[in-house]
Parts: C-alpha cells; structure tokens; sequence
C-alpha cells in the first residue's frame, strides 16, 4: 500500500472510531455494541495484512472484551487453530461470520481503494467484490439527495437509483415505503413491501456528521422494528443484526 493509501485509509477508521465513541455515550441503548464496536474498529485499523495473526488477534480481543455466547465461541476457536482459515474464508456459524467480517473488512477495503470498479445505477451488488450493501445513503446534491449504496465487506461506495428495491428490483413508489423514527430523525427504513426485504439509509442531509456504516450499527431499535413488521434485512452488519 502506498503512504498516500494509508493515510486516506486511516483517515477513513479514524473517523469511525471517533462516531463510535460520541456514539456510545449519546445512544445509551446500543452503548455495550458500540464500545465493542470501537475496540474491533481501533484493531482494524492496523491490520490490512496476515490473516493468520490477524484472526488470533480478533479472537483473544473477542474473548476478553465481547459478552457471551460470542466471548464463548471466540475461546473455543482459540483452541483449534486449525479451524482458523475456514472459519474466515468459509463460515459456518454466525459467530464465524462475525470473525470473518473482522477479519477480512480492512484488508478487502484496503484492495478496493487500489482497484477499480464499473460502476452502474441498477447495480445491487457492490461493483467490487460482489457482496451486498450493508447500508444507504442519501448525500446532497442540488435541491435534492443522491443515494448510494455501502459494501458491507469492502466499503466500496456505489451509485443506486431512488425508487429502486436493491433487492428485487420493484420500482413502484407505492410499495416502497420509508419508515422514520423521532429518535433517529437521519436514519430511515427503506423497506419492499413486494419482497418483504429493507436497508437503512443514513441521510447526510440531515445530519452530515454521521458515519454510515457506524450510524448503521447503533440504531439497532430500528431492526427490532423492522423485523417485529415482518421485514426481513437486505444484508446484516457486522454483528448479525
């Protein structure tokens, strides 16, 4: 990587880590996640290298800092390091799942910040690597918002119509409902009422302060919401949710 690489990079989880922290003390309910959230962060950004001693790292970090059954199931992988590589390359657990996002996020970002991607506004798959947005988001432009989507794996950013389901592709405004909460007057539920299926889009307009992907994770009220409304998420976060 070079040092001008590196540095937009960093600039990139410091930021992360710095919403995570105002975070963790202005949204009391997802205060535990988001401390979690911070030290995993605060490991990410050094480690864009050997998976190996990144994947012992993330699991001694998760056995002593997470809550069970996660600080459970990270002692236990400790035990059998030959579980490791197919643990990230190939999980099978959502404890695996969460090891392997850990593990894989810097590096996949890292490599997509070098490379190029053909980039279109139907596009529901990141233009990258070719997994799912995690989240949404609305930046200004004109009078209006643009929306875009965010990988879940490589934070590549890509450019999507409004009126469009990334998941099914319906295209009708009237089974496309937005659903907004007075605790989180920035973050909306873009829901499908064809395919049952949402994501959460973090709108800039109204709050340029916010980091997507960090914002993403602490209104987690806002998925026990959606899932109590028989919605299903287009892809999950981080830890699953």
């Amino acid at each position: 990587m070079t040092g001008s690489a590196w540095d937009k990079s960093g600039s990139r989880w410091d930021k992360r880590i710095a919403r995570a922290a105002e975070l963790e003390h202005s949204w009391p309910p997802a205060a535990e996640l988001l401390r979690l959230y911070l030290q995993i962060a605060e490991f990410q950004a050094g480690n864009t290298g050997h998976q190996a001693r990144a994947t012992e790292s993330i699991l001694r970090l998760v056995a002593n800092q997470a809550p069970p059954p996660l600080s459970q199931a990270a002692e236990a992988l400790l035990c059998i390091p030959a579980r490791w590589q197919s643990a990230v390359e190939s999980p099978s657990t959502p404890a695996e799942a969460f090891f392997s996002l850990a593990v894989r996020q810097p590096r996949q970002e890292a490599l997509a910040r070098r490379g190029t991607a053909t980039r279109t506004e139907v596009q529901p798959l990141c233009p990258f690597c070719g997994s799912k947005p995690v989240v949404a988001i609305l930046r200004p432009e004109g009078d209006g918002a643009k929306r875009s989507l965010l990988c879940s794996l490589c934070f590549t950013e890509w450019d999507f119509r409004r009126l469009l389901c990334p998941q099914c592709g319906e295209e009708d405004k009237d089974k496309l409902p937005v659903y907004i909460a007075a605790e989180f007057p920035h973050i909306r539920v873009e829901a499908c009422d064809t395919c049952r299926s949402y994501i959460k889009s973090v709108d800039l307009t109204r709050n340029g302060l916010a980091v997507p992907e960090v914002d993403e994770l602490a209104s987690i009220s806002l998925d026990l919401w959606a899932a109590e409304n028989g919605y299903s998420k287009l892809q999950t976060n981080l830890f699953g949710l």
